[in-house]
């Protein structure tokens, strides 16, 4: 509930202020990317034969948005190359705090320790909110025991103290304790398929599922080890499908292109079982909601290809990338814009 309604809030203050600037086997988009104009807020950047490079890492879910919006670029600008990586938030801000790429594909904020190296190598960023996601917990379609799962159930069985439960029964007397309401669960095979650690869904999936559960009881703060994880949303989307009583997440985006294939579950954070759709998800009902971000090197923002790369992303044009991939646009890009124009 705390969660929910301190994205409401930040929903709500984008539209106000501007956001705070700074002093997932990973799949490749690679395209090379003139004259045209591209239309951004009350601004226009127009595009002269632009040449150049623009690289770009991060965030396998965010990855789709990237990769769409330098498909568009590659046909305004044929003469720039663009490389498009989905490695993990965590891998991508190692790269853009080390100087290595231009822009940052982030599922959640940078943190701190993130932050810090960008620091020491004297990188300083821009942070701009391109999108909303809602982080969706998947099991397969054969599945028929449950519809809708508490975070406390998805604390005991995917949590720290889950360590070597392979049959969701097995999590019975943990769940009990911590009052999991939709226990007992049946006698049938866990098998969990979700990102490692060094995606932000991960991190975001333990912020949202583990973290108060976890510290209430003096647990380490992050998922049980013993589970398939993989930085590719498709293996897992494979992994997920692939056994009837399965159990995993992803960005909404992989679950809406693979719906015929997984089903998501419900969630219950303390206001009742919500699903992940477009209309949960823009307003903050559903509970596992958060935003997308990217990360622009200010010193690469200064080179004609990457902000007009950026100009693309923040347009329009560049919007229908943020619908056609099954993200949530802003209610309001006026913070992003601002923060963008007056870098």
């Amino acid at each position: 509930m705390t969660r929910r309604l301190g994205l409401i809030a930040l929903l709500l203050a984008l539209a106000l202020v501007a956001a705070a600037c700074g002093d997932d086997a990973a799949e490749t988009t690679t395209t090379t990317a003139a004259a045209t104009t591209t239309s951004v807020g009350q601004t226009t950047t127009t595009g002269a034969a632009l040449t150049g490079s623009v690289a770009i890492s991060g965030s396998s879910t965010v990855e789709p948005i990237s990769a769409g919006v330098a498909e568009l670029f590659n046909g305004m600008y044929p003469d720039v190359a663009i490389q498009v990586e989905g490695p993990g938030t965590g891998d991508g801000a190692q790269l853009f705090c080390t100087g290595q790429i231009d822009i940052g594909d982030a599922s959640r904020p940078y943190k701190d320790a993130e932050k810090e190296l960008c620091a020491e190598n004297g990188v300083e960023f821009i942070e701009l909110v391109v999108a909303i996601d809602g982080l969706s917990v998947l099991t397969s379609h054969d599945n028929e025991a449950y519809a809708c799962l508490a975070t406390a159930d998805l604390y005991a069985l995917m949590g720290p103290e889950s360590l070597g439960f392979d049959n969701w029964s097995d999590a019975n007397a943990l769940a009990a304790e911590i009052g999991a309401p939709n226990a007992p669960y049946p006698d049938a095979d866990l098998a969990i398929t979700a990102p490692g650690e060094e995606s932000g869904t991960y991190d975001s999936f333990v912020e949202f599922a583990i973290k108060g559960i976890a510290e209430d009881r003096a647990q380490d703060v992050v998922m049980r080890p013993d589970y398939v994880a993989s930085p590719n949303d498709n293996v897992i989307i494979e992994g997920i499908s692939g056994s009837p009583t399965s159990l995993g997440f992803v960005g909404f985006a992989f679950y809406v292109a693979n719906q015929d294939r997984v089903k998501a579950l419900a969630i219950d954070d303390g206001d009742g079982c919500v699903l992940p759709t477009h209309d949960t998800i823009a307003d903050g009902t559903y509970p596992y909601s958060r935003l997308l971000y990217i990360y622009v090197n200010k010193a690469s923002a200064q080179r004609p290809e990457v902000a007009a790369y950026v100009d693309l992303y923040l347009s329009e044009q560049g919007l229908t990338v943020v619908d056609g991939t099954g993200y949530v646009r802003l209610a309001d890009y006026g913070a992003t814009l601002e923060t963008w124009q007056n870098r």
